[in-house]
């Protein structure tokens, strides 16, 4: 259905810090800057984008956005939040866990503010 999900940044040193770190707990690869300037990153064949809004005014979070990120395992969602809130971002909503229906779950903002989750499949 989507070919890729595209945010704003201020900052795309520090957003790319982040996102490696993230990524790199997933098993994912580091970020690369586009000739755009846009930083991509790729994912099983996901991809996310980061990019300074083109019309020059700053970038700002989605009010009730949220971007989901598949985990392999509840491992891999407590490595991913780790690395975020070591990385510039902040823990949000619930610590991560088990929810009623088996899946891992974890919430974090980015540094620019953008409102992520990693989620493992159901256990049971």
């Amino acid at each position: 259905m989507f070919t890729h999900v595209m945010i704003g940044s201020n900052d795309l040193e520090r957003a790319k810090g982040f996102y490696d770190a993230t990524f790199a707990a997933l098993g994912g690869e580091p970020g690369e800057i586009d000739a755009r300037g846009r930083l991509i990153y790729l994912h099983k064949g996901g991809r996310l984008m980061i990019t300074k809004p083109i019309d020059g005014n700053p970038a700002t979070a989605a009010n009730g956005g949220t971007i989901g990120i598949a985990a392999a395992s509840p491992d891999h969602v407590f490595a991913w939040h780790e690395a975020g809130t070591t990385h510039g971002g902040t823990a949000i909503e619930s610590p991560p866990g088990e929810r009623p229906n088996g899946a891992f779950v974890a919430y974090l903002r980015d540094p620019d503010g953008n409102k992520l989750s990693a989620r493992s499949q159901p256990t049971k």
